[in-house]
């Protein structure tokens, strides 16, 4: 049983390396079943979100898959070594705790991660390469992560990607309530900024999905209207604030359909903000004049502000995550004896099944009941004990005072 768990994140590697390493949600499954099929892995579960792309698994050879990571993506291994980091055992078990507390996101105590982890667990579930090892860190991870929101304030005023969305649409525009806000998408992310967006009350809210009535039904709860995705490009230059969050593999608003839209717009500024990974924007649109173009790492780095104000609720958190990643450790280093302790009890039934078998025999014999009991006891006790006591006989003088030890605390002798 080897824990080990890699992968690259927003503290490792640029939004261009990360991009290339995304797992769609509908694809999890099938990777985590070609992990295991493919490489000497017993168990995996695999977390893909916008700022990171981690692989846990039960291997014995943690190289293979790390390429496998590098093989699946079409990516050279060379290529995503220096942003990769490999952590084995005790440090896979702390770096589960604090990414489901949120001392691991761009976002700080954000609590959105915790449900994505969750969702990556279904998924192994669903792969069946969730066993023994897996099931019980992700568990033991999910209650080390509310006690961690429940006993400090780490997750407290915690500003959100929305909430810095809104605040850049402050910054550029004099008021939202004038701003017609188009939405691409219709994930948690842009459920969240709609509703921030919303508190506003802009002047219209839009709704673009690939799946209408996903669209119309966003549009329904905010006060908004649905329009397909592939109006966007017609209508963007009639909007002030757009708002990507898609899974699309390719970006679905290039550098001419802006160009357009400002042109239409007679440049007045228009806000676009990306929060997909891979991009839903191409980057090339951020070159152009009046186009105010800010990524998912880029509004990381604005939440970034205050953080200080909260350092005693980190140190309060990885007190506790250090706590529990000490029991964790613990329990897999007890799992790691029950191999042994299983052989030695199947060793010691067999001795007593055999023991037993000659005494039922003796007795229908007509033998006489407490001598028969006694012979059995007695060549049990000497089967139990031979093993033993030959390794003491046999010991040097060197090993004989370390058997002696070790024997007086398994069988709980009394040096006296």
């Amino acid at each position: 049983m080897r824990l080990f768990a890699f992968g690259i994140n927003h503290h490792t590697a640029p939004l261009t390396v990360r991009e290339q390493v995304v797992f769609q949600n509908e694809r999890v499954t099938q990777a985590l079943r070609d992990l295991v099929r493919r490489r000497p892995v017993k168990e995996a579960a695999i977390l893909s979100t916008c700022n990171r792309t981690e692989v846990y698994c039960n291997t014995e050879e943690p190289t293979t898959a790390v390429e496998w990571l590098a093989d699946y993506h079409h990516v050279a291994v060379g290529g995503l070594e220096p942003y990769i980091y490999q952590l084995p055992q005790e440090r896979a078990v702390q770096h589960a705790f604090r990414v489901a507390s949120g001392l691991d996101s761009m976002i700080l105590g954000e609590p959105q991660i915790l449900g994505q982890m969750k969702e990556a667990v279904r998924s192994a579930e669903q792969a069946g390469t969730l066993g023994l090892l897996l099931n019980r860190l992700f568990q033991r991870t999910f209650s080390v992560a509310k006690e961690v929101r429940t006993q400090t304030e780490i997750g407290a005023n915690a500003v959100s990607m929305a909430a810095v969305a809104v605040r850049l649409a402050e910054e550029i525009y004099p008021s939202i309530a004038a701003c017609r806000v188009l939405f691409v998408g219709a994930g948690e992310m842009i459920e969240l900024c709609a509703t921030h967006f919303g508190a506003r009350r802009p002047q219209q809210m839009t709704f673009a999905n690939r799946t209408i009535e996903r669209a119309q039904e966003l549009a329904s709860e905010h006060l908004g209207q649905a329009i397909a995705l592939n109006d966007v490009a017609s209508t963007l230059a009639m909007h002030d604030v757009v708002i990507c969050c898609t899974a699309s593999p390719l970006p679905i608003i290039g550098k001419g359909t802006v160009e357009s839209a400002l042109k239409a717009r007679r440049h007045k500024p228009l806000l676009l903000i990306d929060l997909a990974v891979p991009r839903d924007i191409e980057h090339e649109v951020g070159q152009l004049d009046d186009a105010f173009l800010y990524t998912v790492d880029d509004l990381g780095r604005i939440s970034q502000e205050g953080l200080a104000a909260r350092g005693s609720a980190v140190q309060q958190a990885e007190a506790i995550i250090d706590t529990e990643v000490r029991e964790f450790m613990h329990w897999m280093s007890a799992r790691s004896v029950v191999p042994a302790i299983r052989a030695l009890r199947d060793q010691a039934e067999r001795s007593r099944r055999n023991e037993l078998a000659r005494a039922l025999k003796a007795l229908e014999r007509g033998d006489d009941a407490r001598a028969v009991l006694e012979h059995m006891s007695e060549a049990l006790t000497n089967k139990l004990l031979h093993p033993p006591t030959q390794a003491l006989n046999a010991a040097t003088d060197a090993d004989r005072e370390e058997l002696l030890r070790l024997a007086a605390r398994l069988y709980q002798i009394n040096k006296e």
